[in-house]
């Protein structure tokens, strides 16, 4: 039972967190795109559909901290100082995704959609959601490294 709780964890941090990281880095980069863009709608669809993946894979993966303490209960790891450290930092980056990108991207939105042909965000707010999203890929890169150390391990990995 562990190896399938383990794998699905795995998986579901694969396919879930993954599209995530990629969608929120490449949200900042394509907003400063949207000001030279031709008035044909392209671009505002293209951040429409990386908010969206954000959205929707952000759900999807509530999944991997479920599996996750569920492996851990069954490997009998869950009072490890790696693993509280690494819910910790799963609990902060799903905190900036929900908190902090996710709304900058919805506002950015807002304000583009708000206007015809749309207005360029402010400099600064592309910004701070590029410096969101990257402190959000930083944390989940630590988890990452975290799980696959496993400080103190008997497995020698």
């Amino acid at each position: 039972m562990t190896k399938f709780l383990l794998s699905v964890h795995v998986l579901a941090a694969i396919i879930a967190i993954g599209p995530v990281t990629v969608a929120a880095s490449m949200f900042p980069a394509f907003t400063r795109r949207v000001a030279a863009a031709s008035a044909d709608g392209h671009p505002l669809a293209v951040l429409r559909t990386l908010h969206r993946i954000c959205r929707v894979y952000a759900a999807v993966g509530i999944v991997v901290p479920v599996f996750g303490f569920a492996t851990a209960i069954s490997l009998g790891v869950l009072g490890d100082t790696w693993l509280i450290i690494s819910i910790g930092l799963t609990a902060a980056a799903a905190g900036v995704l929900a908190l902090m990108v996710l709304p900058d991207q919805g506002k950015i939105l807002a304000g583009l959609t708000a206007t015809s042909p749309p207005a360029a965000p402010a400099r600064p707010v592309i910004t701070q959601l590029a410096m969101y999203t990257g402190t959000f890929n930083m944390l989940w890169a630590t988890v990452t490294v975290l799980m696959i150390i496993r400080p103190g391990s008997t497995t020698g990995a």
